[in-house]
């Protein structure tokens, strides 16, 4: 086929998946389109890659100055979504001291600029950081705040996924890039991980609405429609093969997990089981780690080594240069100066640990990665309390939590401009959080009668 018809029934389905999902029903607001921008461009790239398409000109200075084009489009969303929370009729109060633990941890990264070789740098990365926050707060105190979510995730799925396929398979130039020589797949995004990531998430939540959604929710006229379905898993799983990124299938395998033991009426008949379930699972691996030694045989089986593609080596590399164990190098800064130079030489153009709980670590130190554990315990308590009562939500911020404390083991995504980290926050964050707030539209359809 040739690729000028390709880009032509390329747009015909995005449109026709716009088109179809409009039938759902589902009222969403305009204010939905900032938070909708700022994940295409972090999940594809910057307004500056997209108008000079090709492989971006990576190096220190560009790494950390940035690009000006870029800047002011991210300053733009940032400034429209903190204007639309400013005229909702938002619980302040409530929002704060429900969620402390987030508040502290934002704190402490925007004080830890004080301590930075980098202050400006750092200062502007940690504006960036709450743009993130902004966005997930604009999802969060719609009407319906988990159905805006959908929305959002499924008009991502319906651009960012056909466009992938159409790069990789007829603008090879756009859809591919090398990595020390290999060859990778990237789709919209920059490497493979990246296009890994977009499946992930889009993933996560087509899962959701076909496991336990379609199941469970009484709201009959708010489900999808088969197209829907018959276009974009066939794209999800296809592109899933191509990125060949073991992180984010290992990922969407814990989260299928959940999903179908949430569909078992021992479960819903008694939402709280499921944490038995996962405290047991959790031993068993750790037991059978500890005696048969079973993570090498899986890595094997995933076809990936015992050094994790190298990541162990770095790991112990970067570990070894912290100098302040305690407060880290400040908010993102690790990654600068003659630590980057020095990194660089070795390992290449790598600009993170790998790891995001290192990642943390060696750039806010303990009390930063403390905060964080903290932020995550405090959260996965609150969506667990809510299984009884918001049993659809509660699973799919349980999914968001798991799915994130999963990926940050082997990449570091509890960053600036990272979806996965606007999902972490809307696993930990409460709803609702607008006074007056309408009823809930998702509704459970309850645990199954009894025979």
């Amino acid at each position: 086929m040739p690729p000028s018809i390709a880009l032509l029934l390329c747009i015909f389905v995005i449109l026709y998946l716009f088109f179809i999902d409009q039938k759902t029903g589902v009222e969403s607001s305009k204010a939905l389109w900032i938070p909708l921008t700022w994940m295409f461009l972090t999940s594809s790239r910057y307004v500056s890659q997209w108008l000079n398409l090709g492989a971006p000109i990576i190096s220190e200075d560009v790494y950390i100055d940035g690009n000006p084009v870029d800047r002011f489009i991210f300053l733009c969303l940032l400034i429209a979504g903190a204007c639309i929370l400013l005229k909702r009729k938002i619980d302040w109060y409530k929002l704060v001291s429900g969620n402390i633990w987030i508040w502290l941890f934002f704190l402490f990264c925007l004080l830890s600029i004080s301590w930075s070789d980098y202050s400006f740098v750092s200062f502007k990365r940690w504006i960036k950081a709450l743009g993130d926050l902004i966005m997930t707060l604009i999802i969060l105190t719609e009407d319906h705040p988990y159905e805006a979510l959908g929305v959002v995730l499924r008009r991502l799925a319906y651009v960012l996924l056909p466009l992938s396929v159409l790069f990789i398979k007829f603008y090879p130039e756009l859809g591919r890039a090398y990595h020390m020589g290999i060859p990778m797949f990237t789709g919209v995004a920059l490497q493979k991980n990246g296009l890994g990531q977009i499946c992930l998430i889009t993933g996560l939540y087509f899962s959701w609405d076909l496991l336990l959604y379609r199941r469970q929710s009484q709201e009959l006229r708010h489900r999808l429609h088969y197209s829907i379905y018959f276009l974009i898993l066939p794209m999800l799983l296809w592109l899933f093969y191509m990125a060949n990124s073991v992180t984010s299938l290992v990922c969407i395998f814990i989260v299928l997990c959940i999903f179908l033991a949430g569909r078992q009426p021992m479960i819903l008949q008694k939402p709280s089981r499921i944490l038995c379930i996962g405290v047991t699972l959790l031993v068993s691996s750790l037991l059978l780690e500890y005696l048969f030694d079973i993570s090498d045989s899986i890595l094997y089986l995933l076809g990936r080594d015992s050094t994790l593609t190298t990541r162990t080596q770095i790991w112990s590399e970067i570990l070894g240069m912290v100098t302040n164990p305690l407060l880290g190098t400040g908010f993102e800064s690790f990654w600068l100066g003659p630590r980057m130079t020095y990194i660089w030489d070795r390992y290449g153009d790598i600009i993170q640990a790998h790891n995001g709980y290192i990642d943390i670590y060696i750039n806010i130190g303990l009390v930063g990665l403390g905060l964080l554990i903290g932020c995550i315990v405090s959260g996965s308590v609150k969506a667990y309390r809510t299984l009884h009562c918001d049993y659809l939500p509660a699973m799919l911020r349980i999914s968001f939590i798991m799915a994130v404390i999963a990926y940050n083991f082997t990449e570091a995504s509890i960053k600036p401009l990272n979806n996965t980290f606007i999902l972490l926050l809307i696993g930990l964050i409460d709803t609702p959080l607008v006074i007056n707030d309408t009823a809930p539209l998702l509704r459970w359809a309850g645990p199954p009668d009894r025979q």
